[in-house]
């Protein structure tokens, strides 16, 4: 199989090439790359121009063998959708419904859909779901106290950033032995979330209905007082305005009025851009208490994403601040984590293990795929 994995953004095209794959694990990829500045472009000419690049790149490594699938993460896969799923004219439909959901990721994962289903009109597209990895949520965790009947509407809670955690969770899984026990991952980028993983299984996580909620974020709020909502909209804004508030306007942005990327942020004499780190901070460690709570105690912590890859003064501000757990940071080791290879960077003393582990969404896109793949041609036979 040759599956080539990509993540459709607003304004990026992120892309991986997977050949020759067989049934076990993946090799690197021959082909990768992020195409960014896309949202420059009018009439999406930038986006039709990155596409025919990647293509001609791909015929070129696959040198006259077909393409055997396209692997797309997508964001939200609300209540139907609980494993990858081979996109069809209904899929997609249903797909279109939950865009008010995630609204800076699903319109934008779909239409790559759409782009590449017009460029490989005979090769499967395999939507690969981030609620996927929650499936599992325990009632408790999933259920909002609302009356049944809006839980029966699909109302509740499902959580994201799956495939970056299920990418942990195989790299935990190979190197260490407390991977099965009580384990924080942290996702922390422009997007931002915990999830509490107990025997492999999402027992908890902060984001929830939509990608808006728990940790506060580069643009977004995070976990707001439902009567600020109430509030602005008896004050006339309007449901339009408060999305754009909440998801665009708000978070490490919104707080500093510099900027959305915590390294702009850090090299601010402004006074709220120091305010807007400590509240992001703050709210890390305040979570991450929580998921804690919930599986009674914490065996391994492990950051990723962009910040929790790179940014080694928010990895110490946060451990400093949850030694009453048993978390002990190397700092040389720390400093020398720059996300470029899974590094554990505790001082071994303590009772907890602390890793640093560069994610792979489009690795545990193509891996689904090819499971897609495999069980349609296995169904055929």
């Amino acid at each position: 199989m040759d599956i080539l994995a990509v993540n459709a953004g607003s304004s990026s095209l992120k892309y991986a090439l997977y050949a020759q794959v067989d049934g076990g694990e993946l090799h690197a990829p021959v082909l990768s790359g992020n195409v960014e500045g896309l949202e420059a472009s009018p009439d999406t000419e930038g986006f039709n121009k990155a596409l025919q690049a990647l293509a001609a790149k791909v015929a070129l490594q696959l040198q006259g063998r077909p393409l055997t699938a396209v692997a797309h993460r997508v964001v939200h896969g609300g209540e139907w959708y609980r494993e990858a799923v081979l996109v069809t004219a209904p899929v997609f439909k249903r797909l279109e419904a939950l865009s008010g959901l995630a609204p800076l990721h699903q319109p934008h994962n779909l239409e790559g859909i759409s782009r590449f289903q017009a460029l490989y009109p005979q090769v499967p597209q395999v939507a690969c779901f981030d609620t996927a990895f929650h499936a599992h949520l325990p009632p408790e965790e999933y259920l909002f106290a609302l009356p049944a009947s809006y839980s029966q509407q699909g109302i509740r809670r499902y959580g994201f950033h799956g495939l970056s955690y299920a990418y942990l969770q195989t790299q935990l899984q190979q190197r260490s032995q407390r991977a099965n026990q009580r384990v924080v991952m942290a996702h922390l980028g422009n997007g931002a979330s915990l999830c509490a993983m107990q025997q492999g299984e999402s027992i908890a996580t902060t984001m929830g209905f939509s990608a808006l909620e728990g940790l506060m974020m580069g643009t977004r709020s995070g976990a707001i007082d439902p009567g600020v909502l109430l509030h602005l909209l008896g004050q006339g804004m309007s449901p339009e305005a408060l999305t754009t508030l909440l998801y665009k306007q708000s978070g490490l942005l919104g707080v500093s009025g510099v900027a959305a990327d915590i390294r702009t942020l850090r090299a601010s004499a402004a006074p709220q851009a120091k305010l807007a780190i400590d509240m992001f901070t703050h709210r890390i460690v305040r979570e991450t208490g929580a998921m804690t709570a919930c599986l009674q105690g914490l065996d391994v912590l492990a950051f990723t994403g962009g910040i929790g890859e790179h940014d080694a003064v928010l990895r110490q501000q946060v451990c400093a601040q949850l030694q009453y757990l048993g978390v002990s940071l190397d700092e040389q080791k720390n400093l020398l984590a720059r996300g470029q290879e899974a590094v554990r960077i505790d001082q071994g003393t303590g009772s907890v293990e602390v890793w640093v582990i560069p994610t792979d969404e489009g690795r545990m896109a193509a891996l689904s795929a090819r499971d897609v793949v495999l069980a349609a041609t296995h169904q055929s036979s």
